[in-house]
C-alpha cells in the first residue's frame, strides 16, 4: 500500500523513539533512571480530581462536547490570565479549548500555512515546531536561539528571502529545552518585528508557571499589541501535573482564533466536560499547589547542579521550565555522550541535537523523578562514565 509522503517522510517522534530505548533495556532486566522525558511524576492535585469525578457523574458531560468549549472553562482561562497576567480576554471570541498544547502547535500551522509557506521554528525546540509545518504542507526554517543572546533568536539575522516566505513564527519561554526566559524587552520587540514582516506569532506558553528564584514569567500576550500580532497556546499539563488529561487554550487574537475553531469542528469534536471543568477547577482555584510543586522542582534543580558540577560538568541553574540544558563534556557530541551514559550508566538523557541543529552539544535533563533517583542517577554517571 502507499503511505502518503508527509508521513513517510517523518522522522520518528523524539520520546517514541526513547521510551522504546527504555522498554527494551528494562526488559532484559537492566535498572534504568530516565531524565529524558518531562512527564511530571508528581500526582495531579485531589481537587482537580474531584471536579473531573464530579464533571463525569454529570450525564450533561456526556454527549459531544462544543469545540468552543464550556462557558465555564472559557471564563476560567480568561479570569486565570487577568489575574496571574494582567491580560484581558474576551470569553467569546478569544478562547477555545486545546487537547494539549501539542495538539494546537501541530493544528495551529494548518491554519496558517499554504504549501511553500514557511514557518520560523525555535532551534533548539519543540521537535512539533518543525513536523507540525510539514504536516501541513508548509516548511520550517530553524531560527537559532543564541546563547550569547540568553537563547533568544537574533530577528534581524534572519535572511530577507527566508522572511518572504515565513507566514508564522513559534516562541516558547520559559523555553523548552534551555530553560531560558525573558527578562527584557524581547517580546516588544518581536511584536514590532512581526508587524513589519506580516508574520504571525505563536507563543508556547506551557512552563508560564513553573519558575524559580522569585522569576514571574510573563505572558506575550502582556505586551502592548501582541493580541494583534498573535496568538498563545496556554497548556495546564505542567503546571498542574495533567500531561495525560490534555488540556490547554488556544488564546489571543479573535480572527486567529475563529480559524482554529473552524480547522477543529471538522477534525475532532472537542474536550470532553468533564476534563474542562477540571480544568477549570485548576485554574480558578488555590494556586499553592504549583507554588508547593515549584518548590520540589527548585530543590530538585538545586541537587542536580550542584552533582553535576561536582562531577566536572558546567551547568547553570535555570529560572524556569522542568529541565537543565547541560553542555557536554569536551570531545563529545550530543548523540555520542547520550549513548555512552544509557550504556555506561543505565541513565537516559535527551540529546541536544534532537531539538535541533543548534541543540548539538548539549544534553537535556529532566527534573521529573525522585531525589533519590536523581542522586542516584549523577552517581552512575560519576562512578561509570569513563569521560
Amino acid at each position: 500500500m502507499r503511505i502518503a509522503e508527509r508521513v513517510r517522510t517523518l522522522p520518528p517522534y523524539l520520546f517514541a523513539a526513547i521510551e522504546r530505548q527504555i522498554a527494551e533495556r528494562k526488559a532484559a532486566g537492566i535498572d534504568v533512571i530516565s531524565l529524558g522525558i518531562g512527564d511530571p511524576d508528581l500526582p495531579t492535585p485531589p481537587h482537580v480530581i474531584e471536579a473531573l469525578a464530579a464533571g463525569a457523574a454529570d450525564p450533561a458531560t456526556h454527549q459531544y462536547p462544543s469545540n468552543q468549549g464550556e462557558s465555564g472553562f472559557r471564563e476560567a482561562v480568561a479570569g486565570f490570565y487577568a489575574t496571574r497576567f494582567g491580560v484581558t480576554l474576551d470569553p467569546a471570541d478569544q478562547i477555545v479549548p486545546l487537547l494539549g498544547a501539542k495538539e494546537g502547535i501541530a493544528h495551529i500551522c494548518q491554519v496558517l500555512l499554504d504549501p511553500g509557506d514557511l514557518a520560523l521554528a525555535a532551534d533548539p525546540g519543540y521537535p512539533v515546531y518543525v513536523t507540525g509545518p510539514r504536516l501541513a504542507d508548509g516548511e520550517a526554517a530553524y531560527l537559532p536561539l543564541l546563547p550569547e543572546l540568553g537563547f533568544q533568536p537574533d530577528l534581524e539575522a534572519i535572511p530577507s528571502e527566508t522572511l518572504e516566505r515565513a507566514r508564522m513564527i513559534f516562541v516558547s519561554y520559559p523555553n523548552n529545552p534551555t530553560g531560558a526566559v525573558i527578562e527584557d524587552d524581547f517580546f516588544a520587540r518581536l511584536v514590532a518585528f512581526a508587524r513589519t514582516n506580516d508574520l504571525v506569532v505563536v507563543h508556547d506558553n506551557a512552563y508560564a508557571d513553573i519558575t524559580y528564584d522569585g522569576y514571574v514569567a510573563p505572558s506575550f500576550l502582556a505586551t502592548p499589541g501582541a493580541s494583534e500580532v498573535g496568538v498563545e497556546l496556554f497548556s495546564l499539563s505542567k503546571s498542574y501535573n495533567m500531561t495525560g488529561w490534555r488540556a490547554g487554550a488556544i488564546v489571543g487574537n479573535p480572527e486567529l482564533v475563529d480559524a482554529y475553531w473552524r480547522l477543529k469542528t471538522n477534525l475532532d469534536s472537542g474536550m470532553f466536560g468533564a476534563v474542562q471543568r477540571a480544568a477549570a477547577a485548576a485554574l480558578s482555584g488555590s494556586q499553592e499547589c504549583v507554588r508547593e510543586m515549584c518548590r520540589v522542582y527548585q530543590h530538585r534543580r538545586d541537587l542536580l547542579v550542584n552533582a553535576l558540577r561536582t562531577v566536572g560538568m558546567h551547568v547553570e541553574p535555570p529560572k524556569g521550565t522542568i529541565y537543565l540544558w547541560v553542555p557536554v563534556p569536551e570531545g563529545y557530541t550530543s548523540a555520542g555522550f547520550t549513548q555512552q551514559v544509557l550504556e555506561q550508566a543505565d541513565v537516559v538523557v535527551t540529546p541536544g541535537a534532537a531539538y535541533g541543529p543548534s541543540g548539538e552539544g548539549y544534553v537535556r535533563l529532566s527534573l521529573t523523578v525522585p531525589d533519590d533517583l536523581l542522586e542516584e542517577a549523577v552517581r552512575r554517571i560519576e562512578e561509570r562514565v569513563r569521560l
